[in-house]
């Protein structure tokens, strides 16, 4: 692989961690636009030696490095998880952490078409699905208020 190559690569991986980031950093959230910038472009960048130390080499496994990713973010990923009494919060920021690292694998391989699309996909659950978990969570109150007054009656 050239240097350009590796460059667009880079840019590629820091662009989607950039704009994932970017919604973390709008919603108020601890992991934001630098955190997930840099989960994307560490995961690329390591993606990157792999696939150039595998070129020419039939002992060698990308594949192998990309296990090793998703393991070291969900330790990152689990830092951002916090539980208080039966509240758990985090967990749309360490699952946000983990897809930041895909991305930034996928665009290290190349798929860059790919990788557009799994952005667009993580903005698209982050932005359009919280609307649509408030929406629940505020029928099953008005719900659960209904029953309780039934009860009463």
């Amino acid at each position: 692989m050239d240097s350009i190559e590796f460059i667009l690569r880079l840019l590629a991986a820091m662009a989607a961690g950039g704009l994932i980031g970017l919604e973390r950093e709008w919603s108020n959230k601890s992991a934001g636009l630098k955190t997930n910038m840099l989960v994307a472009v560490g995961a690329c960048i390591y993606v990157l030696i792999s696939v150039n130390i595998s070129q020419g080499s039939e002992q060698s496994d990308p594949s192998r490095i990309i296990g090793q990713i998703v393991t070291g973010i969900g330790f990152l990923g689990g830092g951002v998880i916090l539980h208080k009494g039966l509240n758990i919060q985090g967990l749309t920021t360490a699952a946000t952490i983990w897809c930041s690292a895909a991305v930034g694998s996928v665009a290290g391989l190349g798929y860059f078409l790919e990788a557009a699309f799994c952005t667009i996909a993580v903005l698209i659950i982050n932005l359009f699905f919280q609307k649509i978990e408030v929406w629940i969570e505020t029928n099953k109150l008005k719900s659960n208020a209904k029953d309780s007054n039934k009860k009463l009656d």
